[in-house]
Formats: C-alpha cells, sequence, structure tokens
C-alpha cells in the first residue's frame, strides 16, 4: 500500500517570473491530474505546503507559487535541473463534463487563476465543447498580471470573451479599472437554464461576485467555487482543512456554491 504521506521527488525543467513574486516552475510529473487539484510541495528540513496545478501536459505540470512564506521562499531559489519534492494530487478537482454544451463563465480573482489557467486553455483549445465561453480576470495592479503573454493571446480570441481588469492602473493601462464584481453584468448571458460560472479567488471576491452572478439571474446550483486554503495532511486526517464536518481537502476543494455557502469559518 502506497504512504499517502510519503512525497517524491521531481525534476524542475523551467522556471519562469511571472510577477516579483510569483514564478511558475515546470516539473517533470508521471500521474494523472484533473483540472484544480492540488499538490503538497515541500522542501526537506524546511516544510511543506499546498500549491495548486496550474497547467499540465504529457510528462509535466506547472506550479505557479507566490513567494511569501518560509518553504516558498526557499523553493525561490531553486533552478531548472534541480529537485523538488511533491505528494498527491489531492482534491476533487472541476470535472469537464459538467460545463461541456454550455456557456461557461469563469471568474478568476489574482492567484485564483493558477487553478483554473488548465481549464480555460482546454476549453479554448477545444471551442466545440462549450456553447460560449466567457473570462472575467482581475488583479491589484497591471504588475499583478500572472501568465501575461498568455492572458494577452485570449483577449485576442475570437472563440472566447475575456474581461481583464485591474483594482488601480497605472498611466500605461489601457484596459478596465474595478473590481470583478463592478463587470459581471457586462457578461452576455444566452440561456439562464443553460450556463455554468466558476469563480476562483479571495474569500470575500468569490462571495461578492458569487452575489452578482445571483443577481444577474444565474441559479447557485449553477455556481462552482473553489477554496484556497492552507490545507495540511491533503487526505482528511489532519483536520487543518476542516469547516464544520467538512474537510476541504478531501471533499473540496471545489464545491458548488450551494454547499460553499454553508460554509463558514
Amino acid at each position: 500500500m502506497e504512504n499517502s504521506f510519503l512525497s517524491k521527488k521531481y525534476k524542475i525543467v523551467q522556471v519562469t517570473p511571472e510577477t516579483e513574486i510569483d514564478y511558475t516552475y515546470r516539473v517533470e510529473y508521471d500521474k494523472p491530474v484533473v483540472h484544480g487539484q492540488f499538490l503538497q510541495v515541500s522542501i526537506p528540513t524546511v516544510g511543506e505546503c499546498p500549491i495548486s496545478i496550474s497547467d499540465f501536459g504529457t510528462g509535466f505540470i506547472d506550479l505557479t507559487i507566490r513567494h511569501i512564506g518560509k518553504v516558498t521562499n526557499e523553493i525561490k531559489k531553486l533552478k531548472a535541473g534541480d529537485y523538488i519534492h511533491l505528494r498527491g494530487p489531492y482534491g476533487n478537482g472541476f470535472s469537464l463534463d459538467s460545463y461541456r454544451n454550455k456557456q461557461l463563465i469563469v471568474s478568476a480573482g489574482g492567484t485564483g487563476l493558477a487553478p483554473v489557467k488548465s481549464i480555460i486553455k482546454h476549453f479554448l483549445n477545444n471551442p466545440d465543447e462549450v456553447n460560449g465561453l466567457d473570462v472575467l480576470i482581475g488583479f491589484k495592479t497591471p504588475k499583478d498580471i500572472l501568465f501575461k503573454g498568455e492572458v494577452d493571446q485570449w483577449t485576442k480570441s475570437q472563440d472566447m470573451n475575456v474581461i481583464l481588469t485591474v483594482d488601480r492602473n497605472d498611466s500605461a493601462w489601457a484596459c478596465n479599472t474595478g473590481f470583478i464584481t463592478d463587470f459581471v453584468s457586462h457578461v452576455k448571458v444566452k440561456d439562464f437554464d443553460n450556463v455554468e460560472v466558476i469563480i476562483v479567488g479571495p474569500p470575500i471576491m468569490m462571495s461578492c461576485t458569487a452575489r452578482e452572478f445571483i443577481k444577474l439571474g444565474i441559479k447557485e446550483e449553477n455556481i462552482w467555487v473553489s477554496f484556497e486554503r492552507n490545507m495540511s495532511c491533503g487526505v482528511g486526517k489532519c483536520g487543518h482543512c476542516k469547516i464544520d464536518e467538512t474537510y476541504i481537502c478531501l471533499e473540496g476543494p471545489v464545491f458548488r456554491y450551494t454547499k460553499a455557502k454553508t460554509l463558514i469559518d
């Protein structure tokens, strides 16, 4: 029987700075992955932290890591060719079948774009699988934009509608300014009985954005959120991520809003 608490070392093949504090690490990887899952990432003798999988493909995964803590600051010292320890993947993730043949609206704030980036890419590359793809992305400032090259390509695509906004602009910014909630009403819903909404970001952003979509007419059961909590064991044993009787690492991090709205710290 495999010990779920044992990590395995994997080779970093590429390091891409996204912002001053956010880097994407492409790592050789050999396990199946579901969109929206996370891994426990560790540096021996230093510690471990949960990181969402921001992209994956044959033989690799991408981990987009914000360097703001003890473990992540040690990870920042690593370069291509070095090794990182991983265990997982964990969590239920997003089932693409829930969104096929429907209009899909993805709303992501800040680092919340990381766990849904692979979903956006999948349906952008397979536009016939959905009845429209709308993406609302918000960051604090233009300097905080993740995956800028890809986001720029998304905004030019004819197969998706992208609304990019920042809370605070600068003199060079020529796009939207304001919170994501300010732009929910800008999304054109084709059929309120055939639309699904994914929201990922800080808790207050997810709560406020969900309320705006509900006001727009979206049914609560058609809204999905993903909790970005500080998971620890990843397998529902330690209770570190538990809210009431729900283990976020085990039963989530993806929930329908009808369930998520009852999970209050």
